[in-house]
């Protein structure tokens, strides 16, 4: 049995004080062109200060063309690194790890938004996308390492890919979105091209030190669990990933189909083999008994969301007092806004999360 407080030492990076890691929290608080806002720069910083052992930033996307809302941090540009150079060192004077979440939204851009039709692995006309060419795919996967090398030299410890909830990565995985027919298409080796020749050149061009993650969740946008558990392995197998982010709906929801049917995700994932790979786990895990529950599975970090809203010390409040009572929504404006959330933030919270926000005063 882990304590919530032993530390995580990875492959790659410096280690973990703790097991509590910040999501990567959609927030729109970015300026329009993806430079880091100071209103970003200070929800963020609040969190490493507060304790989490790892601290990541929201998704930043890779590509102008693959921003999926407004407000949200870029890493596709030269000019977005002297402001993350500046969080970087502050989230790194903490003691904190600190890694950037790296994304493009595929077909789930708004085409008002990027001024384009958006792009996906296939015509999709759900959403009017247009497939990818493979020399644009090509382009994607040079514009995934070229901002890892950005998050590099702004002095971030690592980055993670983006693979989860039905973005370009995700989309790129699923036998629903991918009906491509070349080296990207059809069976789940090709589908993973993308995300393994991502990894392949961030580990040709970074550092020996830099450590890359992988959020995946295999719930939704067509994704399988076997194919899931089947990417799992092969990224521990290739030896190059440092941590796999599982962002799971639910820790302790049970799967409805395949061969583990009846079992829960985080306990099929937990037992699957992972050698010097970190598992993290993401899905309504708020209470302390839920934290010592998920490491309990055999899971090393905790990955926490929204509570981390709540409460910008959880780390410290829980090792204060391990029976501590973390808050629940709905939370006031004027209570959000002492944690460190701006009038932004709390908006896209009121209009994404029914009743985490309460206008009453």
């Amino acid at each position: 049995m882990s304590s919530p407080f032993d530390p995580v030492t990875f492959r790659r990076g410096p280690a973990m004080a703790n097991r509590l890691m910040l999501a990567p929290l959609t927030n729109t608080q970015s300026h329009a062109d993806g430079t880091l806002s100071d209103e970003e720069f200070h929800w963020l910083a609040m969190r490493a200060e507060g304790g989490f052992g790892l601290t990541m930033t929201c998704a930043a996307h890779v590509q102008a063309n693959g921003q999926g809302f407004p407000g949200q941090l870029g890493i596709w540009s030269d000019a977005h690194v002297e402001r993350l150079t500046q969080l970087a060192a502050a989230l790194n004077a903490t003691g904190t790890v600190s890694y950037a979440q790296l994304h493009h939204a595929g077909n789930r851009s708004p085409a008002e938004l990027i001024g384009q039709q958006p792009v996906c692995p296939s015509d999709d006309p759900a959403t009017g996308a247009r497939a990818l060419t493979t020399d644009e795919v090509h382009e994607v996967i040079a514009a995934f390492v070229a901002a890892a090398r950005r998050a590099e030299a702004a002095g971030f410890h690592g980055v993670e890919l983006h693979g989860a909830h039905g973005y370009l990565i995700c989309q790129f995985l699923s036998p629903e979105l991918n009906q491509r027919d070349d080296e990207f298409g059809g069976s789940l080796e090709n589908r993973s091209r993308l995300l393994l020749d991502i990894i392949a050149g961030i580990r040709a061009q970074c550092g020996d030190d830099f450590a890359v993650a992988v959020r995946l969740s295999p719930e939704r946008f067509g994704m399988r669990t076997d194919e899931i558990v089947e990417v799992y392995e092969r990224l521990v197998a290739s030896g190059q990933v440092d941590l796999i982010d599982m962002s799971l709906w639910d820790v302790d929801r049970r799967v409805p189909d395949s061969e583990f049917e009846g079992r829960t995700l985080t306990e099929i994932i937990s037992a699957l083999p992972r050698g010097a790979v970190r598992l993290g786990v993401a899905g309504k895990i708020h209470d302390p008994a839920d934290i010592q529950r998920v490491l309990d599975t055999g899971v090393d970090i905790a990955v926490l969301g929204r509570v981390a809203i709540l409460h910008h010390d959880y780390p410290q409040l829980l090792q204060r007092d391990p029976n501590f009572v973390p808050r629940r929504p709905p939370a006031k404006p004027d209570v959000l806004a002492a944690e460190g959330v701006s009038p932004r933030f709390v908006e896209y919270l009121a209009a994404s999360f029914k009743g985490f926000v309460t206008i009453d005063q």
